[in-house]
């Protein structure tokens, strides 16, 4: 089985084509894609050719593991049936040369249903959020975590975290943001420019930036015991003066990927209406403009999240 999809050869090169489709598992679901989120973390690391080593890097890579779609063939045993809609997060199921490193960006997938996240079809586009959606629950949720008093960076994931201490019913955040351009869109919150916040009394800072330099800053700005709380993807090595450090006895955590209970809670808040991504998705292309959608996402500031359109796709 073939199908299209969108295929990096290189940093800064990539193009829509046909590759194709190992054979599917009995224990795996086929989904016609509508639509796939371009990340500006992660993916922009392999666009620019900065993504530190893992296993499983390499060109040619489909990127992708912001997808959602229609199921059009699941087996009995796999809990789906055609016309369920899902959100897909990546799928390893194309044959070589071509890397299924995310996978998420082609007009058909194959998936074990076990990772396969039945959605609202009324989520249409926004449906691609669901990820980022769970990962800012988990970086808030757990038992002892601090709320963010402030949170750095006003991109997607930085909102969904300031709306999900809203919905908290906790004190709004400060969100520091350096683009003027992203400052609207707040909702219940704050967002101003780091220097015109003169605080240096946190008690927890939530970094959402990516900022691989941004430590000696954040720590001159918690209080005595205060928390930082890593939630963006660093493609540099981190590093930070220790003195300071020592004289605050800071802490430091990491989030990473949300779990199962991230998933059902961010789940229930959108079906129930708590949890609104409204003013979120600002740019959907087609994906015969990939390229262009590529070269927006990752250098147009403007841009909160782009989204490619798959549902005409030849």
């Amino acid at each position: 089985m073939n199908t299209k999809a969108v295929v990096m050869t290189s940093p800064g090169e990539l193009a829509v084509q046909e590759v194709n489709l190992r054979e599917c598992p009995s224990e795996h679901v086929i989904v016609d894609i509508h639509y796939s989120g371009i990340s500006t973390g992660t993916e922009k690391l392999f666009w620019n050719g900065k993504m530190p080593p893992f296993p499983g890097m390499g060109y040619p890579l489909i990127p992708g593991y912001e997808s959602v779609g229609e199921v059009v063939s699941a087996g009995k045993s796999t809990g789906f049936k055609p016309g369920d809609f899902v959100f897909v997060p990546g799928a390893d199921c194309f044959s070589e040369p071509v890397r299924s490193l995310f996978g998420g960006a082609a007009k058909r997938v194959s998936s074990p249903a076990k990772r396969l996240i039945k959605i609202d079809r009324a989520m249409g586009v926004n449906g691609a959020l669901f990820a980022l959606a769970a990962t800012a629950r988990h970086a808030i949720a757990g038992f002892g975590n601090k709320m963010p008093e402030v949170i750095v960076g006003h991109g997607v994931l930085g909102r969904l975290l300031a709306r999900f201490v809203v919905l908290a019913g906790e004190k709004p955040p400060v969100v520091w943001e350096t683009n003027p351009l992203r400052h609207d869109g707040a909702a219940g919150y704050q967002v101003i420019l780091p220097d015109c916040d003169e605080r240096s009394d946190y008690d927890c800072i939530f970094d959402a930036s990516g900022d691989s330099g941004i430590l000696d800053k954040l720590i001159g700005r918690v209080c005595r015991g205060g928390e930082i709380v890593l939630a963006g993807f660093y493609p540099e090595r981190l590093s930070f003066g220790f003195p300071q450090a020592f004289i605050k006895e800071v802490s430091m955590r990491v989030s990473a990927e949300f779990l199962p209970e991230d998933v059902a809670t961010t789940k229930l808040l959108i079906e129930d209406g708590s949890l609104s991504f409204d003013g979120l998705v600002s740019d959907v292309l087609p994906v015969k403009k990939a390229a262009d959608a590529y070269n927006i996402a990752f250098n147009k500031s403007e841009c909160l999240k782009m989204v490619l359109d798959w549902r005409n796709a030849a």
